[in-house]
């Protein structure tokens, strides 16, 4: 009977839910706006994390699929087109060759041809994430060891030059991921991102913003006397947030530090969102606000779940999580919620 028990407690143990550790650093989507950045201190960070996996704002191939329309997917399927024009894989055979690609990568690492190779496969098997980390490592490498053969080949193969719109290889360049994400993975000999964005209630979103400001301009012009004053305060109130921003973004060489403060966090919320203190005031469009506010914590809320439960499936303990510095404070509120989940912002560390 006592072996019973302790077999029961044993499984009762390794039934709970594995720990995850994230790193969460709220980024921007495009560097190139800012002076030059000094990374060093966040990738030092990093390192010592010692993240087991890296996850990005991308869709998962499987969702990519099934979500018939979000902000980007025309981009996508546009990119899709193209490279299928390129070079044609029959998607039957896609997850061979991208097998086989792997494999030649590993054993043949500054291969750029294998790699072009292997981006392209990913791109046509909707994982875009992976699709952008191989052609990173061949863009990075080209700026370093100019290579008008490999270049050649890389236009050939992937149009990077057309590529121009939504998450492209154009806005790639100056993201995020060339920046931080994918340098780190390459020194820690990381192979693939793993994707954590959710695009289930885009249209939602896109539909309640338009309700929205639909009846905002109403009232921005009908807003009875007695109010005039008060919505003028917090539309002033707003602008003097941008205009502090506007500034750090301007001198700043370390914006991404400042991006994961509750300050920018706010400041970038009143500009979705406007200020709390503004729904109570006559004939504002309360409803449609929280409409909107609701569908962002939705998506917030499903890339959280994502970045937990595809973290537990990797087997992956410390994670490192990019995310929109519009999107930080709303996933560390969400993650802080799960249970066996750490959560801290890079500036935690």
């Amino acid at each position: 009977m006592k072996y019973f028990i302790l077999f029961i407690f044993f499984i009762s143990i390794n039934a709970r839910a594995q720990q995850v550790d994230i790193m969460l650093i709220g980024v921007s989507h495009n560097y190139s706006k800012y002076p030059a950045q000094d990374f060093s201190g966040m990738h030092n960070k990093i390192r010592k994390f010692k993240p087991d996996a890296f996850f990005g704002e991308f869709l998962s191939k499987e969702d990519e699929r099934l979500v018939m329309d979000y902000w980007c997917k025309q981009d996508n399927i546009k990119r899709l087109d193209m490279l299928r024009n390129n070079r044609s894989i029959a998607a039957a055979l896609l997850p061979r060759a991208i097998d086989s690609l792997k494999k030649l990568s590993l054993s043949n690492p500054k291969d750029y041809r294998v790699k072009t190779d292997l981006a392209h496969a990913y791109y046509l098997n909707q994982d875009v994430a992976n699709g952008h980390y191989q052609f990173w490592q061949v863009f990075n490498y080209l700026q370093q060891t100019p290579d008008a053969e490999l270049e050649s080949y890389v236009d050939k193969l992937l149009s990077p030059q057309l590529d121009t719109t939504g998450r492209s290889m154009k806005r790639l360049k100056t993201s995020e991921y060339a920046f931080i994400a994918f340098p780190m993975m390459q020194e820690m000999g990381m192979h693939e991102l793993l994707p954590m964005d959710c695009q289930d209630y885009d249209l939602n979103w896109g539909a309640s913003w338009v309700a929205f400001d639909t009846k905002f301009n109403v009232f921005k012009k009908d807003t009875a006397a007695s109010f005039r004053k008060e919505l003028q305060s917090g539309l002033d109130k707003i602008s003097k947030g941008y205009e502090k921003y506007a500034h750090i973004e301007s001198s700043s060489n370390n914006i991404t530090e400042w991006l994961n403060t509750d300050e920018a966090s706010a400041i970038s919320a009143s500009g979705d969102f406007y200020l709390p203190e503004m729904y109570g005031m006559a004939n504002f469009p309360t409803e449609e606000m929280l409409s909107k506010i609701h569908w962002w914590i939705m998506r917030n809320k499903g890339m959280c779940e994502n970045v937990v439960t595809r973290a537990r499936k990797a087997g992956a303990k410390r994670v490192v999580v990019l995310a929109g510095a519009n999107h930080r404070k709303y996933m560390q509120d969400i993650f802080n919620t799960m249970p066996d989940v750490r959560v801290r912002n890079i500036n935690e560390f």
